[in-house]
């Protein structure tokens, strides 16, 4: 099964790879679940018991088309819906920097999430900084397809950054996973380079 697939939003998202690290029989929210391709794939492979958060009323309607539940929101006012400790594991899949407010988000899924999943895109990979260094433009590929007008993306963060917030905020880095186009994992103690040449990165973290 190839690692990335390829949304309505356009993102490529590491699906397998998350995958590997849900235990079976687990209980999941996605947040920002998108047209839920990521919850029907846990469903049909790792029996979860899954449910998804999503502002967009198209991508609801998906989900609600391939049979998973769904609540419509906006992550960004909370999880007061949610009891703690409701969940085996809390996804915020590539959608941690276009919330307008990270550190709350991050913050309300260690508290319903026993574990929770984080990926974004590295804003200090190679190819980026290079990008920025000849062209001055903002940069563009496949995980960061958009212009710098219509990009979802407000809040731009690096593997070093979300080091250095766990560590400000007391959050526990189980692992971490960074991929380029050969998608590689590579443990967390062994990354010392990571932050330069990884191009994506997976956190799993709790309190």
């Amino acid at each position: 099964m190839d690692n990335h697939y390829k949304t309505s939003q356009g993102l490529h998202l590491n699906y397998s790879l998350i995958k590997d690290i849900i235990e079976e029989n687990s209980k999941i929210l996605d947040l920002g679940c998108g047209d839920g391709y990521l919850l029907k794939l846990l469903k049909e492979t790792k029996n979860v018991r899954g449910n998804g958060i999503e502002i967009k009323q198209e991508e609801v309607i998906k989900c609600l088309e391939k049979g998973i539940s769904v609540i419509q929101g906006n992550i960004d006012e909370g999880l007061k819906q949610f009891s703690d400790n409701s969940y085996d594991y809390v996804i915020l899949n590539q959608t941690l920097q276009s919330t307008n407010k990270p550190d709350y988000v991050l913050e309300e899924m260690l508290r319903v999430g026993k574990k929770c999943i984080v990926s974004f895109p590295n804003f200090a990979y190679w190819r980026v900084r290079f990008y920025y260094f000849f062209t001055g433009n903002m940069p563009k590929s496949k995980v960061l397809p958009f212009e710098w007008y219509n990009t979802p993306n407000i809040h731009l963060l690096t593997i070093k950054d979300f080091f250095e917030f766990a560590s400000k905020h007391n959050i526990k880095i189980i692992d971490g996973i960074y991929t380029t186009k050969a998608t590689k994992r590579t443990s967390v103690q062994y990354s010392l380079f990571a932050n330069f040449f990884a191009e994506e990165s997976i956190f799993v973290i709790s309190k």
